[in-house]
């Protein structure tokens, strides 16, 4: 039953009914909460609502409890926390466990300590991170900012040195003149990091010569400078999905060695694909590729004299 129930809340039963539906129900649950916990921030609409929201607050917690409890219960059955209690203290510690106690936690603790709402409500927000167990491209992000996160920080430090800058020199040129805006320069600093980021409010401006001069070379450092991260971060993205299309493809290719794509192999790329985040469309380019290029080998009828293996007349360079 545990094996069972580890299959369907792990989407591991493929394109399994019960399995879909289940995650499917979750996905829906997670949405709902988050548009009830918007519509409550309107005072009539809570008003009016007010024994609704509740009612769905009720029953989110309760599932979202189940739900928790469950996953604590089956994360044995993977191979990373399969050695009991201390196995389940380890799932207990990872980032989505966390996330899925953190999203009925705020009910249970108002029920012993006097919490304001507003509050209570930012932190039933949290649910929606729940909805990254469910988009894979969610968990390729947080694997693409973990990797590059030491590009990113050395971006963002940069940034922060020539905020300093921007704002000492402004201060120098805008304090006598301004000295509601730029009068020291943390004011000052409000003023660099919005035109650093090239936002420009257009509350605070340069007025004389020597600031306007300096604000607008420090506008076009900052085009280049916000968009560092954004191009690290997209490089980045397509890099891990580029990966993982070639891990998926080796995997493909390692099935077909046999020349046979049974069952069990089709069920494993099921998983793998889901897994990785691979579009089905592309998935089913790779291992149409894959058998292709397995029955050349196969045909070929040279084998390789350490494996064993068949190996094509030519290579995928073309040359023997």
């Amino acid at each position: 039953m545990r094996r069972k129930a580890y299959r369907i809340m792990e989407m591991h039963d493929g394109d399994s009914k019960l399995s879909l539906a289940v995650n499917w129900f979750i996905m829906a649950l997670i949405l709902v909460n988050v548009l009830g916990v918007i519509l409550e921030t309107v005072d009539s609409l809570h008003a009016q609502w007010h024994d609704w929201f509740l009612a769905l607050e009720v029953f989110s917690v309760a599932v979202f409890t189940i739900e928790y409890l469950t996953r604590l219960w089956v994360c044995v059955e993977s191979h990373k926390f399969s050695d009991g209690w201390r196995g389940r203290l380890r799932y207990a510690m990872t980032p989505m466990a966390l996330i899925d106690l953190m999203a009925i936690a705020p009910f249970f603790v108002q029920m012993f300590f006097p919490i304001d709402a507003r509050i209570l409500r930012v932190f039933r927000l949290l649910r929606v991170f729940k909805l990254s167990r469910h988009f894979t491209m969610l968990g390729v992000l947080g694997v693409v900012l973990k990797r590059e996160a030491k590009t990113l920080l050395s971006a963002i430090f940069i940034m922060l040195v020539l905020a300093i800058i921007s704002a000492s020199g402004i201060y120098l040129a805008e304090h006598k003149i301004q000295p509601e805006a730029f009068g020291n320069i943390p004011r000052a600093m409000w003023w660099a990091v919005v035109t650093l980021t090239t936002v420009g409010y257009g509350d605070v401006v340069p007025q004389t010569n020597i600031g306007r001069f300096f604000g607008a070379f420090i506008t076009m450092i900052g085009v280049g400078m916000a968009a560092l991260p954004a191009g690290i971060i997209a490089s980045g993205f397509t890099g891990e999905v580029e990966r993982r299309r070639e891990r998926y493809e080796t995997l493909a290719r390692s099935l077909l060695k046999d020349g046979v794509l049974d069952e069990k192999d089709r069920k494993a790329l099921i998983k793998a694909r889901e897994e990785w985040g691979i579009d089905r469309g592309d998935a089913q380019q790779i291992i149409r590729k894959a058998i292709v290029d397995s029955e050349m080998l196969h045909e070929s009828g040279v084998t390789c004299p350490h494996c064993g293996l068949p190996i094509g007349k030519e290579s995928r360079g073309g040359k023997r």
